[in-house]
């Protein structure tokens, strides 16, 4: 498998917060997406920055841990990017 695209990093991003219940630790989130530690802080900032992603902490046994949700705009996100993608494969592009 090539490199993949701007996006489908994107995709793959939100789709792993959304699966995991959309609520994942920034380890986990970093595993999933597959990506450097740098370029993972650089996708997480922007989505961020963007709001496609919340980013909170929470108290878990006493200790705040950061957790990225989707927002609003993430989950719009994902639906469209599914349509193109949808239609793309309809005409075998």
């Amino acid at each position: 498998m090539g490199k993949r695209e701007r996006l489908e990093v994107i995709f793959d991003i939100l789709c792993a917060v959304r699966d995991a219940g959309n609520s994942l630790g920034p380890t986990r989130l970093l595993y999933a997406s597959n990506l450097s530690p740098k370029m993972f802080k650089e996708y997480t900032e922007e989505m961020v920055v963007k709001g496609f992603l919340a980013e909170d902490e929470v108290v878990v046994k006493k200790r705040a841990k950061k957790q990225f949700q989707l927002t609003t705009k993430g989950f719009q996100f994902l639906e469209k990017y599914q349509e193109i993608i949808s239609v793309i494969e309809e005409f075998g592009l």
